[in-house]
């Protein structure tokens, strides 16, 4: 099984301090992706006790690249509606200053997970029920796949939504050519 990434925007309840400080939910359960995929409630549980167990972090990278990564995830669990993340993202490194700087312009507004499937199964809607994963890394990145986890402060542009558009077919798409 290969890495596979889920997108999601950040939402409102995305908090951003001191421009580098970041918090909020990378994944939300129960939410179909514009892929048709759903994660379930405790999908990550068994992942994140295994990454405690051996003191291993949940990366954050730019945009899935592991050559940039950008920040440290600082807290990363579940709750009832997701997976919650608060990190910070370190401005001494050039592209960590470069995503702030996006992100408080509100060029940057996604989160998006790197992970494994470990079990699914397929929904009545052509897509799947994700049930466990290995979460590897979360990423921020231009085009998330959830759009139900919105940054509220900057608005809704038209043109931005269509790109968004534009990025999940090309994401769907590309998901379809993926081997197994």
């Amino acid at each position: 099984m290969s890495l596979e990434m889920k997108y999601c925007q950040l939402g409102s309840d995305l908090v951003v301090t001191d421009g580098s400080t970041i918090e909020g939910y990378a994944s939300l359960f129960g939410k179909a992706d514009q892929g048709g995929d759903t994660v379930e409630t405790g999908a990550y549980a068994a992942s994140l006790l295994k990454n405690a167990a051996k003191k291993a972090s949940i990366k954050m990278l730019w945009q899935h690249d592991p050559a940039q990564p950008i920040g440290v995830w600082d807290e990363v669990r579940e709750d009832a509606k997701g997976l919650w993340v608060k990190g910070r993202i370190l401005t001494d490194v050039a592209r960590g200053r470069e995503a702030a700087a996006l992100i408080g312009a509100g060029a940057i507004d996604g989160l998006s997970i790197g992970y494994r499937t470990i079990k699914s199964r397929k929904n009545d809607k052509g897509g799947r029920l994700l049930s466990e994963l290995e979460l590897w890394e979360v990423s921020l990145v231009t085009f998330p796949m959830l759009p139900d986890a919105r940054v509220g402060a900057k608005g809704d542009d038209p043109a931005a939504q269509t790109l968004r558009e534009m990025a999940a077919v090309f994401n769907d798409a590309r998901r379809q050519m993926a081997p197994d």
